[in-house]
């Protein structure tokens, strides 16, 4: 398991069966609120907007619930001034982690994380010493069946303008500029190949091979600030063999 793609297709499977909603909607309200305030109210004009209203209503979340959220964003509700943060460090093997934040508080926030990290065998790292390692991606996973070949979306997601296709287990992960991701989204979606995910992400450049020692940290560290509210995504850089993961389930 490699970085931070399959990282977010285990959480994915995970989510489906014991998703904590609440939680969940918390994060995505405050999405809802940052995205329409940097692009406007209208989801046919504003690609970050319209992604996370759909994933809004993937989750149940009440219509209401999403207008309230986008009107904070647009000035005609008060509303908590969040802002975006970035915050850089390392975790347990030198794994380089970037962590991407939603706050009304700088102070709350990075307290939160440096907890986190330090007791968990993680550390800040200086402005930049990470984030160079990641580039900006569009991400979208395809979950094989019999009707869907390699061949066949591989073809379809390249034709749309595809930058690079693998193959991980039973997924197909298609990556895209990141301006490309919802253009390249509907073009599947249009040849009846739907996606599992399609998501903006971040992606090493390198990994770095973590040990059967380690590797249960790693993962332990990532979910821990995952769960914070003010959290919104965690990248890391981490591999972990199959072997390894393996004796981790069982």
């Amino acid at each position: 398991m490699g970085g931070h793609s399959h990282w977010a297709n285990i959480k994915h499977k995970k989510g489906a069966a014991d998703a904590k909603r609440g939680k969940a909607w918390t994060k995505l309200s405050r999405e809802l609120t940052i995205a329409a305030k940097l692009g406007g109210g209208d989801p046919s004009s504003n690609p970050r907007l319209r992604k996370t209203i759909e994933d809004a209503r993937a989750l149940s979340m009440p219509n209401d619930t999403i207008k309230r959220a986008i009107m904070r964003g647009t000035g005609e509700l008060e509303g908590a001034a969040f802002e975006e943060l970035s915050y850089e460090g390392y975790g347990p093997s030198g794994v380089a982690m970037l962590i991407e934040c939603t706050s009304d508080s700088r102070n709350r926030t990075r307290t939160d994380i440096h907890t986190i990290l330090s007791k968990n065998g993680g550390s800040f790292g200086a402005p930049n010493s990470v984030a160079w390692m990641f580039k900006p991606k569009g991400l979208i996973t395809v979950i094989k069946t019999g009707a869907l070949t390699e061949d066949s979306v591989m073809e379809a997601a390249l034709d749309a303008g595809a930058e690079d296709f693998k193959v991980d287990g039973d997924t197909f992960e298609i990556y895209t500029a990141p301006n490309d991701l919802a253009k390249i989204k509907d073009a599947l979606i249009a040849k009846k190949i739907t996606p599992a995910t399609a998501e903006a992400t971040m992606i090493p450049d390198n990994l770095v091979a973590v040990d059967e020692k380690h590797a249960p940290q790693v993962l332990k560290l990532i979910e821990l600030l995952e769960a914070l509210d003010d959290v919104k995504n965690v990248y890391a850089n981490f591999d972990i063999s199959d072997a390894v993961m393996e004796k981790m389930a069982a």
